[in-house]
């Protein structure tokens, strides 16, 4: 296998972009190899020196992640290219030395996920081989399911992150991938003639609602699962407002329930509403919202418009 050499450097043009996004949101999943490979078991090619060199990588691979992370710009942050190709070769000499283990594989895939190294092809490869020594490490097939979802093998990903969240049942996030890909990618699964839009609706619908219940602290979960009504072939408003409203008494930030008031506003205008939306919808205050409460206000007035022209029309 050739070690990423340039590609590292090129990789370093995405510091500013954050995690990298695709269809199905990538955890860099960095606490999660840590504790998946202090507790690696000496197995499968394993072995306690084995397992020592790789925590020793790990180590030096997040600090070198962290000052890469600190850095201002792309350019500043090529000052720790040569840290992070030193991670690449160790990584390279482990699983030469050590070819069956498992562990050693998965977090060098995982390492190549980072958006400063950006080798996703290689590493789907990579974490392809761990699966293959140990198929019990829901992390390695979470990450192989989102590499696949990127390529557009949605039915494929969705497998994965199935598999995943049977071997971790109490982890949120494999139950969210579980939910987005199958929402995200409908007509792909409609086409395979295995799912019917009511399978699909009920298993994103449970999805959702199991990964916010596992992590009551992600927000962004919350929305999701708030939003998924909408989508529905019958939108069930009515169950979207209780989960907006659920949510907005959890947060705490002026700026966050008075966006998910926004949403509880227009939520009010498809059931008919129109004062209650517009009250909920005139609440909001907060200067960083402003442009959204105008325009949710604006598509009110059109509709009201529109509703006023057709009823003039039909007299």
């Amino acid at each position: 296998m050739n070690t990423p050499l340039n590609r590292i450097a090129a990789g370093l043009g995405w510091l500013a972009l954050g995690v990298a996004s695709g269809v199905v949101p990538v955890s860099s999943a960095r606490a999660e190899m840590a504790e998946m490979t202090a507790s690696a078991e000496v197995k499968g090619g394993g072995c306690a020196v084995a397992v020592k060199m790789l925590t020793e990588i790990v180590v030096r691979q997040r600090a070198a992640l962290a000052e890469t992370a600190a850095k201002k710009s792309a350019d500043e942050a090529e000052d720790v290219r040569p840290k992070l190709q030193r991670v690449a070769d160790d990584y390279e000499v482990l699983v030469a030395a050590h070819p069956g283990f498992a562990a050693a594989w998965a977090a060098y895939g995982l390492f190549l996920c980072e958006p400063v190294v950006e080798q996703r092809r290689t590493a789907l490869a990579l974490l392809f081989k761990a699966n293959g020594l140990d198929g019990e490490l829901p992390l390695v097939k979470n990450q192989i399911g989102v590499l696949l979802a990127e390529e557009g093998r949605m039915i494929e990903a969705l497998n994965y992150f199935l598999a995943a969240s049977d071997l971790a049942p109490k982890e949120a996030l494999y139950h969210f991938q579980i939910g987005l890909v199958l929402d995200e990618a409908r007509e792909s699964f409609l086409k395979t003639q295995a799912w019917t839009t009511a399978t699909i609706e009920k298993t994103v619908l449970e999805a959702f609602r199991r990964a916010v219940e596992l992590a009551p602290e992600r927000t962004d979960y919350a929305y999701r699962a708030a939003e998924a009504y909408y989508g529905l072939a019958e939108p069930r408003w009515e169950e979207a407002y209780k989960t907006w409203s659920a949510l907005e008494q959890r947060l705490s930030g002026d700026i966050e329930k008075q966006a998910v008031r926004l949403h509880m506003a227009r939520v009010q205008w498809k059931i008919g509403h129109a004062a209650v939306a517009r009250e909920l919808a005139g609440s909001v205050d907060v200067a960083e919202l402003k442009g959204q409460r105008a325009k949710l206000f604006a598509e009110f007035d059109a509709e009201d418009a529109a509703e006023a022209a057709a009823k003039k029309a039909g007299r």
